[in-house]
């Protein structure tokens, strides 16, 4: 009943022109970096949202809240290239934000292979700690 209740607000903030934005929320229990936003990402077009105002909700809108749209936010020139690719358009479904084929951070590009045995070496540590 919570989570329709929060579902139905952000729904309702969404539709008086609140501005949403998405967070980690990762100081909270079972919350994940990485997973928890896409997760989180879902969940803002489940209470209204369209996919490409989820999608800047975690982009466009905290680059502006924080005042650095001009270096960070949106996908043009100039602007710091930290970005994440993938296999299917996240605004024919939402969903597809998981389906990440390589991301580039820092002008440095992290390929399948490189993110797989990433997430291999730290799924090894958490289970022995």
């Amino acid at each position: 009943e919570l989570m329709q209740a929060s579902l139905r607000v952000v729904g309702n903030m969404n539709a008086a022109g609140v501005p949403i934005m998405a967070g980690t929320d990762t100081t909270a229990p079972f919350v994940f970096p990485g997973s928890s936003l896409h997760e989180e990402l879902a969940l803002l077009v489940q209470a209204g949202l369209t996919p490409m105002q989820a999608l800047q909700a975690a982009t466009k809108l905290p680059a502006k809240f924080l005042g650095k749209l001009q270096s960070q936010g949106t996908i043009e020139q100039g602007k710091s290239a930290d970005l994440v690719i993938l296999d299917a358009d996240p605004l024919a479904d939402i969903h597809n934000t998981q389906k990440i084929r390589a991301v580039i951070l820092r002008g440095k590009l992290l390929d399948r292979a490189f993110l797989d045995n990433l997430l291999s070496k730290e799924e090894n540590f958490a289970k022995t700690h």
